[in-house]
């Protein structure tokens, strides 16, 4: 069979966000029979391991069941609305996003609930939102933080007759967005009262993965208990219950624990926002993971550990020196930021199974489509073997492909999954 480039499969297809949807069902796509090792696919080539998807889909429902919590998990990671399906069939409360095009995305492949983790600027931004909202199904959020920004969606949003709900982000001195002080958030407050029937309080937000020890992050999250409780005794919000949001993917346990204990005497919706348990990976969110499960009961109680199902695999392509080849993939295909990925498969077209990788194999370097590999001249290594790397950082590899496979344990091509990056 000829092999085959996802990243062309959709090209006569892309005629709108719903095409592939309508042309690429899972039957007819495992009904091709490609598979990964028989090279019916061309390489590199990032995949999605079928069963680690569905295990870290479970672990982390029951870890926010467990915790009386709701998950939106952030979309921005994966740009999939496969993806985004499975999470909501899963259990998701909503999905949340960063930018008023994500949203747009979201909404045309049918997902209703959106926490937008960010501020709504700028007049075409503002006119896409406004354009979902006369959907009376569809149920947004965005977040503010300066009377500005209040006075600019209250004049756009009233001049519509339409009613926009907001979440007001606290921060930190240093951080990211967000109301630093008290007065700050007197100012803020005032200027909503001048909006009331327009924008709709629902809640606080806050991002602690600006914090680097939880010591910072607790005190954080206290503040935003704190500030909620002030805002609920004064009859400020406008929706019961009222959401009361954090959590990136590093601390979403600490999140989860203070939380979910908090007793405002108020009706309230806790809602955590972690990306990227989907696919996991082996270097920054494995770090943090570990971390996690020794700190958190809940976590040591499960038994389990999420597990990367975002992998690539590529082609032995040059061993110029002993010990030293090079590899058909470089920063055009993965992330690099957080570190390079990690060899842990390698399989020699014609064999009936792929073989672990010991940790003597490194990569050393990235240019745009090559990769330095260093292993130890003893080893077969031959031009044309397959290698399979783990990641670090799934948001920054996602973006490089526009259609990824879903594979079985048996490396069969089971389904396709598009981004919209």
């Amino acid at each position: 069979m000829t092999a085959h480039n996802f990243n062309q499969a959709i090209s006569p297809l892309e005629k709108g966000l719903g095409a592939m949807t309508h042309e690429f069902t899972c039957a007819s796509i495992a009904a091709l029979k490609w598979n990964i090792l028989r090279e019916d696919v061309s390489l590199p080539v990032a995949v999605l391991y079928e069963d680690n998807l569905l295990h870290n889909l479970q672990w982390m429902q029951e870890f926010i069941t467990r915790y009386g919590v709701k998950l939106a998990p952030h979309g921005k990671t994966t740009m999939a609305p496969k993806l985004f399906q499975m999470q909501l069939q899963n259990g998701a409360w909503g999905i949340t996003l960063a930018t008023a095009q994500q949203t747009e995305v979201a909404y045309a492949h049918g997902v209703r609930r959106v926490l937008m983790a960010n501020q709504l600027v700028g007049k075409e931004n503002l006119a896409k939102i406004g354009r979902l909202l006369a959907d009376p199904t569809f149920d947004f959020y965005c977040l503010v933080d300066s009377s500005e920004n209040i006075a600019q969606l209250g004049a756009f949003f009233a001049e519509r007759s339409l009613r926009l709900s907001v979440l007001i982000e606290l921060g930190t001195k240093g951080g990211r967005a967000g109301v630093r002080d008290s007065a700050a958030l007197t100012r803020l407050i005032g200027e909503l009262a001048n909006w009331k029937g327009v924008l709709a309080l629902c809640g606080i937000e806050v991002y602690e993965g600006v914090l680097s020890t939880e010591t910072e992050i607790k005190e954080f999250l206290q503040r935003a208990i704190q500030a909620t409780t002030q805002l609920a005794h004064d009859h400020l919000f406008d929706r019961t219950p009222v959401i009361l949001s954090g959590a990136g993917s590093a601390w979403y346990d600490v999140v989860a624990e203070s939380f979910s204990i908090a007793d405002l005497g108020i009706p309230l919706e806790v809602v955590l926002r972690p990306g990227c348990y989907l696919t996991h990976d082996v270097g920054a969110y494995q770090a943090a993971h570990l971390d996690i499960q020794n700190r958190n009961p809940i976590a040591a109680q499960m038994k389990s550990s999420l597990k990367p199902a975002l992998c690539l695999w590529a082609y032995v392509q040059s061993i110029p020196e002993a010990g030293h080849a090079i590899v058909g993939l470089g920063k055009r295909d993965a992330a690099f930021d957080a570190g390079l990925p990690k060899p842990s498969l390698h399989f020699r077209p014609g064999n009936q199974l792929p073989k672990s990788i010991p940790e003597s194999w490194t990569l050393t370097r990235m240019m745009d489509q090559h990769a330095y590999l260093q292993f130890p001249q003893e080893e077969d290594l031959r031009v044309g073997d397959m290698v399979e790397f783990n990641i670090s950082h799934p948001c920054l590899t996602f973006d490089k492909w526009k259609v990824l496979p879903i594979v079985n344990r048996d490396f069969d091509v089971v389904d396709l999954v598009q981004t919209y990056f």
